[in-house]
């Protein structure tokens, strides 16, 4: 018998929303600061454009967009809600920031929010549901149905570490660089549910998975698997979760967009993979990304050729060109490409900010002045 949670609601394919998980920063010392119930309950007294709900902890929030079709209509969203929460910021003397990782906040000095779910995660996970307090970017792409859904997932496993590589925004973490350009995917790798969903290609196939792991006390729902990309029935939607949040809303427009393009691409090429072959190499690669960012290297499971992670992002963005302009993205498409040419993902800003005042506090101070729009 199919559950009314696993009953997969159908949407209108290929279009998408956002929702970014961000910072809630002292302006004076650049520090994480416990903010979350105050400014919701300050932007909650007037409409919101958008979706505004608490996060694991005290200093982080989540927004949320509606769904859209393109590109224009999903970032101008985004702005209205980004200077909605600017303005509430500034009046309880906070700021808003993005990026993947704070720089140098202590985990173990964050307040977990006064919600049931989020009491359960800190009983069950311990110090990770603290640690948990990163911040990253969640894309929603359509699907008519479940099948379909499960179709894309696998054929976006293969353009995950370019996600990473394009959006990674978290070098510093506990006050040191990494040497990572994305560090916060360590913090999710450490839960057991997190990494790759299983192989199945049907959604007959998942409702039988997931009944399994029910039924064997492993999940209560589907808010236990911290994949990369998991199915999300109850919008009709696949959920892709490997992005850090961005420094600016534009670019989170950006990487949606592109995500967008190429789930096109798929489904009008009918390009899943054959086998479970497509996996091989998924982990090496997501490291590569992780590690090296752009500059990493992708292996292909299915041709074995190894190229680097800036030229394979080249190579979509030519494929999938077409889709783009079709669906009114080819904006958001060159500027990807100019992240890959010219401007670097954010974790280069982040370090070059770095190396210029050799204080974090400056590089949080410089993202919450971009992610304000204050600077360029």
């Amino acid at each position: 018998m199919v559950t009314e949670e696993l009953a997969f609601r159908p949407s209108e394919p290929l279009t998408m929303g956002v929702e970014l998980e961000l910072q809630l920063v002292d302006r004076r010392t650049g520090d994480l600061t416990r903010g979350a119930s105050d400014l919701i309950a300050l932007v909650e007294r007037r409409p919101f454009p958008g979706d505004i709900k608490p996060e694991i902890t005290e200093s982080m929030i989540e927004i949320s967009t509606a769904v859209h079709r393109d590109f224009d209509a999903l970032c101008a969203q985004l702005k209205r809600m980004r200077d909605t929460l600017v303005a509430a910021a500034d009046r309880l003397d906070l700021c808003i920031a993005g990026g993947g990782a704070h720089p140098f906040q202590r985990w173990h000095e964050r307040q977990i929010f006064d919600r049931p779910r989020f009491r359960h995660v800190a009983g069950l996970y311990g110090y990770l549901a603290k640690q948990f307090t990163v911040f990253g970017q969640h894309v929603h792409i359509g699907c008519p149905d479940g099948t379909v859904a499960m179709r894309l997932l696998h054929g976006l496993a293969r353009y995950v570490p370019q996600f990473i590589a394009l959006a990674a925004c978290s070098p510093y973490y506990q006050g040191a660089d990494t040497a990572f350009d994305c560090s916060r995917l360590n913090t999710v790798f450490a839960f057991p549910l997190s990494g790759r969903a299983p192989f199945v290609t049907d959604w007959a196939a998942f409702q039988r998975y997931f009944s399994k792991m029910r039924a064997l006390g492993v999940v209560e729902s589907m808010k236990d698997f911290y994949w990369d990309i998991r199915p999300k029935p109850e919008y009709g939607t696949i959920e892709v979760r490997v992005f850090d949040t961005p420094l600016t809303v534009q670019r989170a427009a950006e990487l949606a967009a592109y995500t967008q393009a190429v789930c096109a691409w798929l489904l009008e090429t009918d390009a899943a993979p054959a086998s479970e072959d497509v996996y091989l190499t998924y982990n090496y690669n997501r490291f590569q990304a992780c590690r090296f960012g752009l500059e990493g290297q992708l292996i292909d499971a299915a041709s074995g050729e190894s190229v680097p992670l800036h030229q394979d992002v080249l190579a979509t963005i030519a494929r999938v060109r077409p889709y783009a302009e079709r669906l009114g993205a080819g904006a958001a498409l060159q500027a990807i490409e100019a992240v890959v040419r010219v401007h670097g993902n954010h974790a280069r800003r982040q370090r070059e900010t770095f190396q210029r005042t050799r204080q974090l506090a400056d590089v949080v101070i410089d993202a919450a002045a971009l992610w304000a729009g204050q600077t360029a």
